[in-house]
């Protein structure tokens, strides 16, 4: 650290140069990021994926279908508008409602529009909608969907920004009382999410990207750029009291910037454990946050100080508000009456965390679909009108049985017999196509019998080469569950690991959501191993202690358990005006790895500071006190910033990223208050000197004696 603040103090305005460039190619690299995002991101390479794929090449069925809705159009403009689309060149079959009347009732009709595998669908998209003229008409499914995702994810970027910024801006004001001081930050912050846009638009080239990044980087970057920020530039005005610019900032650098270091490193650790879930969307927040925390310490660490080299002090240019150079009096006052009880206050907290932690049991998750739009949306509105209409289900599986020597003998038929039949005695199986379903034959003795007449013969052979491919054969299955449910995803699970004579494989929505749904469950607790163990293992060296990074984990654990009991309280109870629902999947492993290491850092600021205090006399209690004191300030403003910047998503339209930024806004909050404000300090009380206990040595260090 030494040789870096050697280095920055040497070139500052080389630095900030650099930075500038860097920035300003980046952000011509940023605008193309929403060109180059794709999907929900709930995607891996599995069972479900490598069946899709079969059944698409080998057996003709769509690689997607898209829904074009007519409500209330005369045949006609039906028909003309098919027309339209037709005319485009880019579908490989269309089902007409005016060839099939199955696809219309009461003045409702739909077309399924069918695509391979080669097809753009974002293009394709696009294209469709300019092509149709009439009120009345709109596309829906899968792709649409995904296309006003990506959309609404732009405009709730840009409604949260116009929220949260101004007011992170006053808190800043507040906090420093110069406009300077307070525009510092966002500058950093502008440069660290501009870079993080560019550079994953590059990796766009190469890596599937989630939508969902469009508005979880900014969040992240503005809020820990920021609070890096606030943290840093506090400490240097304290700093600057006492000596010049170059050696203050160098005390900063060895101080403050070892903090951000050591809570850069909390917040990656638990970005980087995504890596763990093999499922696109975890991977593609874990790729861009560890980037974006990365370039953070680099803008805190490079451009911050050398800005506050250049601006000397002009920091404090155009004061607005008068800020007391020794405002923590009353922060001291706090700290002494919190440590003057630390039983009852620890016991209050414990019970205030409790009854948040309630709701927790009833928690209901379930993979985002639709619902992620609001109600108002067209899409969903198309899509659910059909769906209650014409009975669309989502309960469609595919299984694919291999069996060496094919299935057109006489052997092959009868065992297709004996699966359709065991697929039948399955409770949950509500129907099953297959050869004899679609021929109207009741099994294999009456195909066989039939197969012995040349000209029933010659109308059975299509059916085959239908539902078999050489050593596979395809078995559409409709299930009872609802595809979402427990029940379908027990049924793909039991079928895909069943051990008969053939080779089974399952397919479709169900088994989507059964291989989304376990490979969280079986990788969730070496994520949760991962993040716990080496966070223990980074504050144990900064601390040089055992206590005070279990006190921290397990703080923390309650914490985020209290933050999700809220979360259910408000979306899934439906309360402060919204309409009950469930979580969305991806919420609690998402929140849990971005705050247990964001909330780290304020744990980071906090103790730091305690520590430096117990290295003058040993004396733990002074230490707490006046550690509180000097951090409370600066860990309230940086924590408002944080619920400011991540609550603001709370009015936007996209329901996994409200949940996200109202989950990260909540447990900040519970952090930043009955943990850090009450129990820490109690719990500092509590234990005494042996918060700084480390096997192997006597006692708290002080030249290796205990004191």
């Amino acid at each position: 650290m030494r040789s870096l603040a050697n280095f920055v103090i040497r070139f500052p305005k080389w630095i900030i140069a650099l930075w500038i460039l860097l920035a300003g190619f980046m952000a011509f690299q940023a605008v193309k990021l929403p060109g180059v995002l794709e999907g929900d991101g709930f995607r891996m390479d599995g069972e479900h994926e490598q069946v899709m794929e079969w059944v698409a090449d080998e057996f003709g069925m769509p690689a997607e279908t898209l829904f074009l809705v007519f409500d209330g159009l005369s045949e006609e403009s039906v028909r003309q508008e098919l027309d339209r689309v037709e005319a485009l060149g880019i579908t490989e079959d269309i089902a007409s409602p005016l060839d099939d009347p199955a696809l219309h009732s009461d003045g409702l009709s739909y077309a399924m529009l069918q695509f391979g595998d080669e097809a753009d669908m974002p293009a394709a998209v696009s294209d469709i909608r300019k092509a149709v003229k009439e009120d009345g008409t709109t596309l829906t499914g899968g792709s649409a969907i995904t296309e006003d995702i990506n959309k609404a994810s732009q405009r709730d970027l840009i409604k949260a920004e116009a929220i949260g910024l101004p007011i992170a801006l006053i808190v800043l004001l507040l906090a420093f009382g110069s406009v300077v001081a307070a525009l510092v930050p966002f500058f950093v912050a502008i440069a660290t999410v501009l870079t993080t846009f560019g550079i994953l638009t590059i990796l766009g080239g190469s890596v599937d990207l989630s939508i969902f990044i469009m508005n979880i980087v900014p969040m992240l970057g503005l809020a820990l750029s920021i609070d890096f920020s606030l943290l840093f530039i506090n400490r240097y005005r304290e700093e600057r009291r006492k000596q010049p610019v170059p050696d203050a900032v160098r005390t900063t650098i060895l101080t403050a910037g070892r903090s951000v270091l050591f809570s850069a490193f909390c917040v990656f650790i638990g970005l980087g454990a995504m890596f763990i879930i093999r499922i696109e969307i975890f991977q593609n927040i874990g790729l861009g946050g560890m980037i974006l925390v990365s370039l953070a310490v680099l803008t805190s660490l490079t451009l911050l100080p050398s800005v506050l080299l250049v601006l000397g002090d002009r920091l404090n240019k155009w004061t607005v508000i008068k800020v007391k150079e020794n405002g923590t009096t009353g922060w001291r006052k706090f700290a002494e009456r919190v440590i003057r009880r630390p039983v009852l206050v620890t016991i209050g907290a414990i019970l205030i965390l409790g009854i948040f932690v309630i709701p927790v049991k009833d928690m209901e998750l379930t993979i985002p679909e639709m619902d992620s739009l609001p109600k108002s949306n067209d899409s969903r509105q198309a899509f659910e009108k059909i769906e209650d209409e014409f009975g669309l289900s989502n309960s469609n599986a595919y299984l694919i049985a291999e069996r060496d020597g094919g299935w057109d003998d006489e052997d092959g038929i009868r065992e297709i017999e004996k699966i359709q039949d065991a697929l039948l005695g399955d409770p949950r199986t509500d129907e099953v196509t297959t050869i004899f379903t679609e021929g109207d034959i009741s099994g294999a003795d009456e195909w066989m019998q039939a197969a012995q007449m040349p000209q029933a013969d010659a109308a059975l052979e299509p059916l085959m080469d239908a539902f078999t491919d050489g050593d596979a054969l395809l078995v559409p299955v409709t299930l009872k569950p609802d595809g979402a449910s427990a029940g379908a995803q027990d049924w793909a699970r039991d079928w895909a690991e069943k051990d008969t004579e053939w080779n089974l494989s399952v397919g479709g929505y169900p088994k989507f959501n059964q291989e989304i749904f376990d490979e969280i469950w079986d990788k969730i607790g070496w994520v949760l191993a991962l993040i716990v163990v080496s966070t223990f293992i980074i504050l144990m060296i900064a601390f040089r202690s055992v206590l005070i990074p279990l006190k921290a984990i397990l703080m923390n654990i309650i914490g985020l358990s209290a933050a999700f009991g809220a979360l259910v309280y408000i979306f899934q109870w439906g309360h402060f005006g919204l309409e009950a629902g469930t979580i969305a999947l991806i919420i609690p492993v998402l929140v849990f790895s971005l705050v247990f290491g964001l909330s780290m850092d304020y744990e980071v600021f906090l103790i730091s500071r305690i520590q430096e205090e117990y290295t003058k006399d040993f004396d733990n209690d002074r230490a707490t006190v006046e550690g509180l004191a000097a951090t409370s300030k600066i860990i309230t403003s940086a924590a408002l910033i944080m619920i400011v910047l991540t609550g603001a998503f709370a009015f936007t339209d996209v329901m996994p990223v409200k949940q996200i930024g109202v989950g990260i806004a909540i447990a900040v909050a519970i952090d930043a208050t009955i943990i850090r404000l009450l129990l820490v300090p109690s719990l500092m009380k509590l234990f005494g000197k042996w918060n700084w206990w480390l096997p192997f040595r006597k006692g708290p260090y002080r030249g290796g004696n205990w004191h």
